[in-house]
């Protein structure tokens, strides 16, 4: 069931109409003759009861709005003109909103591709492209978006590792327009059904589960340490060698490779220590 245009008149034009079949009630009511007032209150009376009768016909569409109508339970088409309109006053009418909604689902709690158990929550922008869809396909289409969103919330969490082991690899933590592209199809692909378009849909919360927080951050601790002194150490490889290279170059000191190997350690010490050096000054002979 898809939606189409119902049958709806401009109101203001209407209410013309319905007051000047009032005003000719009230005529043949005010005019009836006492002697046989049955041939101008009838016709009156029923003037009266059709003016009464069409004026139920009249409703309001605000902006970002939809009415959605039935015809003795029958789809009979969606009104989206805004203003005052007017239509078959047997039309059973239900208001829907077309206005650009979000929400924030819950932590969830669940296992991503390695095992480990995270903490995850995203925010979903959305809103009601197809009204017939979304009235009459689901029973409940907000509460339809919501279960869905997190139904495919928790398989996307489940695609990937909270952190990549390898250069490129997508991860929840490294790669956020990846996943949250990802996270968008995965929730159109379980709303289209219900009429609904996913406009974004984001991750806002994540994190390990609490049991193993501390092991985590232990471990991601450990890796900045590594990658930390990696770097010292070819920093401290490359100013050695230079310092080396100059002092050949420019003749400032011979050095056989003993001597070589004794300032490569003593500049090594100095620039990986994790604490200042103090100096000690050497009066005697690398030998004796």
């Amino acid at each position: 069931m898809n939606e189409r245009k119902g049958f709806s008149l401009a109101g203001i034009p209407f209410i013309g109409f319905c007051l000047v079949l009032a005003a000719i009630a009230a005529w043949l009511l005010v005019s009836a003759d006492g002697a046989d007032p049955a041939p101008h209150v009838i016709p009156g009376m029923l003037l009266l009861a059709l003016t009464a009768f069409l004026l139920k016909g009249f409703f309001q569409v605000a902006p970002n709005e939809a009415q959605v109508m039935q015809l003795f339970g029958k789809y009979a088409g969606s009104v989206r003109e805004e203003g005052l309109r007017w239509t078959n006053p047997f039309y059973a009418k239900r208001r829907l909103s077309l206005r650009v909604r979000n929400f924030e689902s819950g932590r969830l709690k669940v296992n991503d591709n390695d095992g480990n158990p995270i903490e995850i929550a995203a925010v979903i922008v959305w809103q009601v492209v197809d009204t017939a869809e979304a009235v009459f396909r689901v029973d409940d289409y907000e509460n339809f978006v919501h279960i869905q969103s997190e139904s495919a919330l928790r398989q996307m969490a489940q695609s990937y590792p909270y952190d990549a082991h390898e250069d490129g690899q997508p991860s929840l933590r490294s790669h956020g327009e990846v996943i949250n592209n990802h996270l968008r199809d995965e929730i159109q692909a379980r709303l289209e059904q219900a009429g609904v378009q996913v406009i974004e849909a984001r991750i806002s919360h994540l994190a390990y589960a609490q049991e193993i927080a501390q092991a985590m951050l232990q471990r991601q601790q450990a890796g900045a340490i590594i990658a930390a002194r990696t770097r010292i150490v070819e920093g401290a490889v490359s100013m050695v060698e230079m310092a080396l290279d100059q002092l050949s170059r420019r003749g400032v000191v011979e050095l056989d490779e003993e001597r070589k190997a004794a300032m490569v350690s003593n500049l090594l010490v100095v620039l990986c220590g994790e604490r200042g050096t103090q100096a000690v000054v050497n009066t005697g002979t690398l030998y004796g």
